[in-house]
């Protein structure tokens, strides 16, 4: 029968300790995270990319007059021919962000 050594037990104040510690450290990451996610949501224009590119298809086609304004998304469209070339301007009404696309015909 083989001796087991003691080991020394932690005392409850170690143990609230390392679990405020562990907490604090899930909580900081956490918000870092959700920080994170939020600027990824704000900062995607994949629709209004998606939708100048439909109105480039409407225009060529003759579907749409061109000069042409529209609201999408809290974005104003604007789109003008200028030379051979049609440029559309999208501008976020909360915060001025513009996009700007040139679109050769």
């Amino acid at each position: 029968m083989a001796l087991l050594k003691k080991i020394k037990a932690a005392t409850l104040m170690e143990t609230l300790v390392a679990t405020v510690l562990i907490v604090l450290v899930f909580m900081i990451s956490t918000f870092l995270l959700n920080s994170l996610f939020n600027n990824t949501v704000r900062q995607n224009t994949d629709a209004l990319k998606t939708h100048i590119s439909e109105l480039a298809y409407l225009s060529i086609h003759h579907q749409i007059s061109v000069p042409y304004d529209e609201v999408f998304d809290n974005w104003d469209i604007s789109v003008e021919r200028v030379d051979n070339k049609l440029i559309f301007e999208a501008i976020h009404q909360k915060t001025s962000k513009t996009i700007r696309v040139e679109h050769y015909e």
